[in-house]
C-alpha cells in the first residue's frame, strides 16, 4: 500500500439527487476499489448491494454528496440524507432513550457514507468532504454508523464531535455498527 501527499487542494464539488446520474459511475468504482477486499468475503459490501443501497438513499428527501477530486481524479465522497418525522429507527440492538429516537422532518441528517481512495487516506480529505456535506445541512444533528470492530474509526468520529447512542444492526446480514450522533451548527 502506497500512500501519497496531497500536494494539490482537494476540489470538492456538492451534488443533490437530481445530479445522481452524473457522479452515480464514480461513486460506485469508489466503493469498489475502497470496499474490495470486504466485498470479496461478504456479499453486503458487494457492489450490487452498495449500488441498491445508494438507488434508496438518493429517493430519500434532500440527498446530498460531498465528492472530491484531486487534478480531476476522485478520491472519496461523503452522503447521506434527511430522515422524515415519519422515519423509523430498524435495528437497534441497545436501548436508546425514547427522546433521541424521536424525528421531525429537520432533526436528522443520515450520514451514509464517508469514503476515500486508498492513497489519499491521511491527508485530511474525508474530514474536508464530512464538513463540506454538514455545511449544506439543514437539520439539528448528524447520524452515522461504524463497525463495531472498526475502533479507530470510531476513535475519528469522536475527533469530529460525534457520541456513542447505541449499537445498530440495520439489515439482517448486515455487522453490527456502533450508532453516533453529533449536533450541527
Amino acid at each position: 500500500m502506497r500512500r501519497l501527499a496531497v500536494t494539490t487542494a482537494v476540489t470538492v464539488s456538492y451534488y443533490t439527487a437530481d445530479d445522481l446520474p452524473a457522479v452515480e459511475r464514480q461513486l460506485i468504482d469508489v466503493y469498489a476499489e475502497v470496499y474490495a477486499a470486504e466485498a470479496a468475503t461478504d456479499d453486503f459490501f458487494s457492489v450490487a448491494r452498495f449500488t441498491e443501497r445508494l438507488h434508496a438513499h438518493a429517493r430519500r428527501p434532500r440527498w446530498g454528496c460531498a465528492f472530491g477530486e484531486v487534478d480531476r481524479r476522485p478520491v472519496g465522497y461523503a452522503y447521506g440524507f434527511a430522515r422524515t418525522a415519519a422515519y423509523r429507527w430498524n435495528g437497534l440492538i441497545t436501548e436508546v432513550p425514547a427522546e433521541l429516537l424521536e424525528e421531525t422532518d429537520t432533526r436528522t441528517f443520515a450520514l451514509c457514507e464517508v469514503m476515500v481512495r486508498d492513497q489519499w487516506r491521511g491527508a485530511g480529505i474525508a474530514h474536508t468532504l464530512h464538513e463540506e456535506l454538514l455545511s449544506h445541512r439543514i437539520e439539528a444533528r448528524s447520524h452515522l454508523l461504524v463497525e463495531e470492530d472498526h475502533p479507530r474509526v470510531r476513535a475519528v468520529y469522536e475527533r469530529w464531535g460525534y457520541s456513542w447512542m447505541g449499537t445498530m444492526q440495520p439489515y439482517p446480514d448486515a455487522p453490527r455498527y456502533d450508532s453516533m450522533i453529533r449536533p450541527l451548527a
